[in-house]
């Protein structure tokens, strides 16, 4: 984890959907209290992320599809799926939705792949969740943007945590 960056520029390699579905299987173990799976992931590849393009120049107004999901050969939507539940509020769900994803970008990364969470204020647009099929009672919280990493070239650099001054105590 010490190790994990984002890669803004990857190569036109993804994994298969198979090596996929191993890596989600591990990534759904997330604390996840009452077991609900509040969460579930879409697959975008080829054509997919064209229509995810023009989805996204639909909701900002714009005449010309996005480029920006051609950044990558894979997307892996994460969506949060809330589930009805007394004991298990809203965002509780959400935070176990978004477990899963960057469970998943730590287990592709450490796979090989080079990986970047991304967003936008258009995650949570019409247009957009309507091209994701998403039900009333979903919430698109950004993609995973998979490739291969590119030669000769090396993630970008992290800034050191300062894990003394983000752990604190009680006060009083």
């Amino acid at each position: 984890m010490r190790r994990r960056t984002s890669w803004s520029k990857v190569a036109d390699a993804a994994p298969t959907r198979e090596q996929l579905l191993t890596l989600i299987e591990a990534a759904g173990r997330v604390a996840d209290h009452s077991s609900l799976r509040p969460w579930r992931l879409i697959e975008l590849r080829g054509d997919d992320r064209r229509v995810l393009g023009a989805a996204i120049a639909e909701a900002g107004g714009d005449d010309e599809p996005s480029t920006k999901p051609l950044r990558a050969p894979l997307l892996v939507a994460i969506v949060a799926s809330y589930r009805p539940s007394a004991k298990v509020p809203r965002w509780e769900q959400q935070a176990v939705a978004a477990g899963v994803g960057h469970a998943l970008s730590l287990l592709l990364d450490e796979a090989g792949w080079g990986v970047m969470w991304r967003t936008g204020w258009y995650t949570r647009s019409e247009p957009v969740a309507r091209a994701h099929g998403l039900g009333e009672d979903e919430e698109l919280l950004g993609w995973l943007y998979v490739g291969g990493r590119p030669e000769g070239r090396q993630a970008g650099r992290r800034r050191s945590v300062d894990a003394d001054g983000l752990l604190t105590r009680m006060p009083g």
